[in-house]
């Protein structure tokens, strides 16, 4: 499987993975100091919803480079699509 090699989408995908290691720090910092459990659940829930989102976006932005790629380099059978297809699913199998 291929990696971004789009430099705008890693940046915006690295982006949004450090603004949610900054979350994590501050849930650890919430237990530490000995907060409501009830908020640091809803920091926690904040958390895994910034994780899938990033990972919708970088799957998204998978899929856009490689369908691009493969609408680029068109060829007499479907192998290269099927490829890209199967990544896909891939991918998108493991959001659950």
């Amino acid at each position: 499987m291929a990696s971004l090699t789009d430099q705008k989408n890693r940046t915006d995908v690295l982006n949004r993975l450090k603004r949610a290691e900054g979350q994590l720090r501050g849930i650890q910092r919430m237990i530490e100091e000995g907060d409501d459990c009830l908020a640091i659940a809803t920091q926690m829930a904040a958390v895994r919803k910034a994780l899938d989102s990033t990972y919708v976006r970088m799957t998204m932005c998978f899929m856009e480079q490689k369908l691009h790629a493969a609408m680029a380099e068109p060829s007499a059978d479907d192998t290269g699509l099927d490829s890209v297809l199967q990544d896909i699913e891939t991918l998108l199998g493991k959001v659950r």
